[in-house]
């Protein structure tokens, strides 16, 4: 559930202890963020998996001009059964992980990943592989939700995948007062959702050490 400031409504904005607040929300590619963390273990040589995601979007509040209030963040992902044959406990851990996560605040969406069979080019032997797509579909509706229920200020989602290049131009479209802008996860930078973006940032593999969730939390999720 997405979240506000106490205050009196106005349009596009909240009056919060007197003052007019940017109110962002955070749409979080789960599946890109997880490989990018994988990436941030390899860099730093330690475990990065139980991410504070709650945290580190509020770390970036001040990122943009003015005064900010964390209005929600969503993190969009799906559970890989596809993988619990090679890796035992894999959905158990993720779905732990999950939970953390509501605790702080953050609100979880599952998709479902999709077989898709495939041959390979060169020798013409089929294969399977498993895609996570619904994920990409559900940021961008609700990116396009958020605009046109003006319910923020300001929309930041938390990928490198292009794919959403379309949905953040529909949303342009809608508003052009809303301020749409890109948090890369660490090595996930591109040139084509940068271009489309009013503003992008990139996260460093240091900062996902910073905000790990609590032994406490962990234990308990």
């Amino acid at each position: 559930m997405l979240r506000g400031p106490p205050g009196v409504a106005t349009p596009g904005a909240f009056l919060f202890w007197g003052s007019i607040v940017n109110r962002m929300v955070f749409l979080v590619d789960g599946f890109n963020l997880y490989h990018s963390l994988l990436d941030g273990e390899r860099a730093l040589g330690r475990s990065l998996r139980w991410l504070d995601v709650s945290s580190l979007c509020s770390s970036y509040l001040h990122a943009l001009p003015g005064e900010s209030a964390l209005q929600g963040v969503i993190h969009f992902s799906a559970l890989p059964h596809h993988l619990e044959v090679r890796r035992p406990g894999v959905v158990h851990r993720q779905m732990r992980y999950l939970e953390a996560l509501r605790t702080t605040g953050v609100e979880t969406r599952l998709g479902q990943f999709k077989r898709r069979e495939r041959t390979c080019p060169l020798c013409g032997r089929g294969f399977v592989t498993f895609e996570e797509k619904e994920t990409d579909v559900a940021i961008g509706t609700t990116l396009t939700r958020l605009v046109c229920d003006d319910a923020c200020d300001t929309v930041v989602l938390v990928t490198g995948d292009t794919d959403l290049v379309p949905a953040v131009t529909t949303a342009r479209d809608r508003d052009p007062g809303k301020t749409l802008a890109v948090l890369f996860p660490y090595r996930r930078a591109n040139a084509e959702l940068k271009r489309v973006a009013d503003t992008a940032f990139a996260i460093k593999a240091t900062n996902y050490a910073r905000h790990q969730l609590p032994n406490a939390l962990i234990r308990g999720a």
